[in-house]
């Protein structure tokens, strides 16, 4: 099971990203299109609702733990009829309804982060070494689903009685929970260090 847990944020595949500043406002430009696979493009074009979510995490240089978390969520269903994707984009601001006429458009709006806001200088003393960590996923399972569902495969409703079928349920239920809560792809990677 330790093997599979994810490496330590230092450890990840490093990505190039460039940083300014917008006021007091930290933000940062970097790509990761190829989190969008064969797989996910021919979801997209399928008409049903897929969504590619962004966690860009802020971290001091030797610390586990990030001083900074902003998120990203595209929400994109192609629209059949009229032959263009529609996007949700939800951020820490208000939520923003975009469309594409293709798949690079979408990639775009989705598998780029341009200027993206991470944190205010308060949070980031100067003089400290920080970089970022980012987990991007195609349709993650949100963690209160996943507990809920992992709730009611160990033992439905209503189930009070053990008979010889149980353990078969079991091992089935075993292999069901081993993968859930996790999302049809996971990209995690590092950007480079930078003192600010």
């Amino acid at each position: 099971a330790r093997a599979e847990d994810p490496p330590a944020p230092q450890g990840l595949p490093a990505r190039p990203a460039v940083f300014s500043w917008e006021k007091t406002m930290l933000r940062a430009t970097f790509s990761y299109r190829d989190l969008v696979d064969k797989a996910a493009i021919d979801k997209l074009s399928s008409g049903l609702p897929t969504v590619l979510a962004t966690r860009v995490y802020v971290f001091r240089e030797g610390d586990k733990t990030p001083v900074a978390l902003a998120v990203r969520s595209c929400r994109v269903v192609y629209d059949l009829w009229d032959e263009v994707y529609r996007i949700r984009l939800s951020t820490s601001g208000p939520d923003r309804d975009v469309a594409s006429l293709n798949l690079e458009g979408v990639l775009r709006q989705c598998a780029e982060a341009k200027d993206f806001a991470l944190a205010d200088r308060v949070v980031l003393p100067a003089g400290a070494t920080y970089f970022l960590g980012v987990i991007a996923e195609v349709n993650p399972i949100a963690p209160e689903m996943a507990e809920q569902m992992r709730r009611w495969v160990s033992r439905p409703a209503g189930a009070t009685g053990i008979s010889p079928g149980d353990a078969l349920f079991g091992s089935f239920v075993s292999l069901f929970v081993q993968k859930l809560g996790s999302a049809e792809r996971t990209l995690r990677f590092r950007s480079q260090s930078f003192t600010l």
